[in-house]
């Protein structure tokens, strides 16, 4: 009846369709045959040619501005698009950042004998690789490979299999390092003295959350603890930070004699004769950051001997009092900078604060929260301090719009101001209108005696060039239209809330009395909040 196909198909073999599309994909493309004139036929399409890659004329420096220009995760792609791009970023890169997993010894030298030219190099572990990080023979495997010639500066993250000999290992294979940063690792203090014995270039040395760390008791016991590092001649910069008992550290800063920038933050144990040690071992400090220590007034007079600091930093050191201040402010006089949080102890007021306008001229920049200054200490600030540039008062119930037309009146050379939580209002706010006559930026927050109003009204009045932001929190309303509908949706939250605790089913037990009652005294939190907040819901 029909006819058979020319050749045989088999229940295996595809199509003729699928056969012919098949090879028809796969196939180089035929070249374009002549077409005879007048045939009538159309002339088959012919593909151009390739346009050509201009960035291959590109030399190899300037490939390297542009990988210098874009980010890791940048470069990382643009390495992979072809063999050259892949060269010129190997041999340019300089900060090179590896999961510091265990078994990054055994690819240690194929990565490094690629990336020849790295400089700064970063080993990181995530906090729940536990066993899986970098060990000491691993790490002995790494310093093995290391650029030992160029690599300046290191930074370990959570390697918590390193001991002491790990770290003596890659820090002898680095000779020429000046920037070493340690955080959440678990090697003790003695691991620094190869630091410092290895690394005689070393400036800059930053330890963080050090689990590795012996309890001491008493700033006496850390003092005499038979850790003797070397000389540090070249150290410049030491960071502290959050670590249980960082007092062993203190012989380290104390074999530093060139010592510029301590910062020691939230760090145990009681400072007062540390810092006693610290200031007589290395006068020649420029900047301190001292925040949330046992440190007291007998710290700061330590502090105040160390004569040519410009830059300090006291944050929720509740202990500190205007005593400490004036022995800071009468031996320091080259303070540029100083930031005072007081942590509303009331301890830090306007004696202190005078002392520091009379005894700095040159500050330039102040911070102060938590802290009550009146108009009689900003005056003299004013006044003696003509450089100051740049105000900050956070948190000070006492700073109304009496200080801050003070402020406008004296501070000819202020340029930036920033205004938290202080009781002004538009009366103070509009002196700036002709006062100041340098400023150029405002902040509020939480000033709910400012309107917006007065706020435009400043940024005309003061032309393009000036900025003012206002940021009100828990306000009722920029505008008296709006403030009804948000009083009414206060009151249905609280009458919502009323009725969700008329519904609540009562216990049967014990510990559902418990429950109850935990729950009852949250709802109760929340409602006082919300009438705080939009004020009392009508009588139901």
């Amino acid at each position: 009846m029909g006819q058979s196909p020319s050749f045989p198909l088999s229940k295996s073999s595809p199509p003729p369709l699928c056969r012919r599309s098949l090879s028809s994909s796969m196939a180089p493309p035929m070249p374009a045959l002549p077409v005879p004139a007048g045939s009538g036929s159309i002339a088959p399409f012919v593909a151009p040619p390739p346009a050509r890659d201009h960035t291959q004329d590109l030399p190899d420096e300037i490939l390297t501005l542009v990988f210098a220009s874009l980010t890791p995760a940048e470069r990382n792609a643009c390495s992979l698009a072809c063999a050259r791009w892949k060269e010129v970023d190997a041999a340019t890169r300089h900060r090179l950042s590896l999961e510091a997993r265990a078994l990054l010894g055994d690819a240690a030298p194929h990565l490094f004998a690629r990336f020849t030219a790295v400089t700064k190099l970063a080993l990181r572990c995530a906090r729940g690789s536990g066993a899986d990080s970098l060990s000491d023979e691993g790490a002995t495997l790494v310093a093995a490979a290391l650029p030992s010639d160029r690599l300046a500066r290191l930074k370990l993250r959570g390697l918590r299999q390193l001991s002491d000999a790990g770290l003596a290992s890659l820090v002898a294979a680095a000779p020429v390092l000046r920037k070493l940063s340690v955080a959440s690792c678990t090697f003790g203090p003695k691991a620094f003295v190869a630091v410092l014995r290895s690394c005689p270039l070393l400036e800059d040395l930053s330890v963080k959350r050090l689990r590795g760390l012996t309890d001491t008791s008493g700033a006496v016991t850390a003092i005499t603890e038979d850790i003797l590092f070397p000389p540090a001649s070249s150290l410049r910069s030491v960071c502290l930070k959050d670590l249980y008992s960082a007092l062993c550290f203190v012989p380290l800063i104390a074999s530093s004699p060139n010592l510029r920038s301590l910062k020691i933050l939230r760090c145990s144990g009681a400072w007062d004769q540390p810092l006693e040690v610290i200031a007589a071992r290395a006068p020649g400090l420029v900047e301190i950051h001292l925040e949330r220590l046992q440190v007291g007034d007998r710290g700061l007079m330590a502090v105040s001997a160390c004569t040519n600091l410009e830059v300090l930093f006291l944050v929720k050191t509740p202990e500190c009092t205007d005593a400490g201040i004036i022995s800071v402010a009468q031996n320091c006089h080259k303070l540029r900078k100083l930031h005072i949080d007081g942590w509303r102890t009331n301890r830090i007021g306007d004696h202190g604060l005078m002392a520091v306008a009379r005894g700095c001229p040159d500050l330039q920049e102040l911070v102060l929260i938590g802290v009550n200054p009146t108009v009689q200490s900003l005056r003299m600030l004013g006044e003696h301090c003509r450089m100051l540039e740049r105000l900050a008062l956070c948190g000070c119930d006492t700073v109304g719009d009496t200080e801050i037309i003070c402020l406008a009146e004296r501070c000819a050379a202020l340029k930036k101001l920033c205004i938290k939580g202080c009781p002004v209002s538009d009366r103070g706010m509009g002196a700036l209108n002709g006062g100041c006559p340098s400023l150029v930026k405002v902040k509020l927050k939480r000033c709910r005696g400012v309107s917006y109003a007065c706020v435009e009204h400043l940024k005309v009045a003061r032309g393009d060039s000036f900025s003012i932001s206002l940021d009100i929190v828990l306000e009722h309303d920029a505008g008296g239209a709006s403030e009804n509908a948000v009083q009414e949706t206060g009151q249905v939250q609280i009458t919502e809330l009323t009725g969700q605790m008329a519904a609540m089913d009562l216990p049967t037990n014990a510990a559902g009395a418990q429950s109850f009652a935990q729950a009852n005294s949250r709802m109760r939190s929340v409602m006082s909040a919300l009438r705080r907040r939009f004020g009392n819901p009508p009588p139901m």
